[in-house]
């Protein structure tokens, strides 16, 4: 018996692909984000579904990431957003990496390797997190002294691009802009220029596509919800993991009893509680310890009391024909029942990016049609 275990639908994620091809059309390459083991689904995997359905460039956070994608046999472009020169160096060569430069001193080490890599260079246009803020005659003078170093993108991030209440991502398009007519008045003007994720993506902010584009949150089946007067998302796409645990005992307790570390829950009533194989170490948020919900037998069954590292505890009251051994579902559907990594985010207070990494490795994965 499995304790928890993850199922992956590479149909959904192939589909989760073509919505965003055909929201863009095929004048825009799509660099598929895979960092973060591909946000749980498994990095490997889900590049192998992608590259075979047309995905030409991923994504990564890191050389380590993008190292591992190449010692599973994914041959396409890989673009490493957010990792500074590797203590390695010469493996951006070795293994065909791709790297975000952030600086014009990290463009200088480059450089210095005196080898012929192409790379991304990024521009802070207001996130204030990583890229440069040069100027564009500054960006210039830099890359038209290396010999070696070749500019092949120019990319940016948008801090708000979900929040059509204020003009932030405007702004940072048009600084994004003037960096780039800057840089063409001196001759350069790369193949690839991109400032847009899913949000980006789905809500049609078309100045920010350029002719790439970086989906991550999409490709696994969500768009976040935008705020303000955003128009209507481009997109449609759907969940492709579903998260289940196993039911480890069930027990009938009097009223009163109490569940659990601290007694965080006392039993109103005579009930019947299932206790799960699954915890916060399994990536259960502790935030939803007597305030989330799981669903057994297609019902929606609360978390009793505190979620602890390897078990938690849920009212059967509802569904008395489960037994040990039988499987509830955290995130999925069962039923009528459905529920999302966004929904269960939002009863744990934070986001569903956060609650699908934090899926413990420890889960079991499964991949399915």
């Amino acid at each position: 018996m499995k304790r928890s275990w993850i199922e992956i639908s590479r149909s959904r994620i192939a589909a989760n692909y073509a919505a965003v091809r055909d929201a863009v059309g095929p004048n825009v390459e799509i660099a598929c984000v895979v960092k973060a083991d591909a946000y749980r689904h498994g990095a490997a995997e889900i590049s192998r579904i992608l590259a075979a359905h047309g995905a030409r460039w991923f994504a990564v956070s890191s050389a380590e990431e993008g190292i591992a994608l190449r010692q599973a046999g994914i041959a396409a472009r890989i673009l490493v957003m957010a990792d500074m020169l590797p203590s390695d160096p010469g493996a951006l060569h070795e293994f065909q990496l791709t790297p975000a430069i952030h600086s014009l001193d990290q463009l200088r080490e480059l450089e210095e390797l005196a080898q012929p890599i192409a790379y991304h260079l990024k521009l802070d246009t207001g996130m204030a997190r990583l890229g440069t803020r040069a100027s564009a005659e500054e960006i210039a003078a830099a890359v038209t002294s290396c010999q070696h170093a070749r500019l092949e993108g120019l990319m940016t991030h948008l801090a708000s691009a979900a929040d059509y209440s204020r003009p932030q991502s405007q702004e940072q398009i048009a600084a994004f802009d003037a960096v780039c007519d800057g840089l063409r008045r001196h001759g350069i003007n790369p193949p690839f220029q991109h400032a847009a994720g899913t949000i980006a993506i789905a809500y049609g902010r078309r100045e920010a596509w350029r002719n790439m584009v970086r989906p991550g949150h999409a490709i696994y089946g969500y768009i976040s919800p935008a705020r303000g007067n955003a128009p209507p998302s481009l997109l449609h796409v759907v969940p492709a993991l579903r998260w289940l645990a196993s039911i480890l005992a069930v027990k009938d307790l009097p009223a009163g009893a109490k569940i659990g570390y601290g007694a965080m829950f006392k039993a109103p009533a005579p009930m019947r509680i299932g206790i799960l194989a699954a915890g916060y170490a399994d990536g259960i948020p502790h935030s939803l310890s007597a305030r989330g919900h799981v669903i057994a037998g297609g019902e929606f069954a609360p978390i009793l009391g505190a979620v602890s590292m390897d078990l938690t505890s849920i009212d059967l009251t509802a569904a008395p024909h489960l037994k040990p051994g039988d499987a509830v579902t955290l995130i999925g559907e069962e039923g009528d029942c459905r529920q999302d990594a966004q929904q269960m985010a939002r009863e744990a207070g934070t986001i569903s990016y956060s609650l699908l990494c934090s899926i413990s490795a420890r889960v079991h994965r499964v991949y399915v049609e």
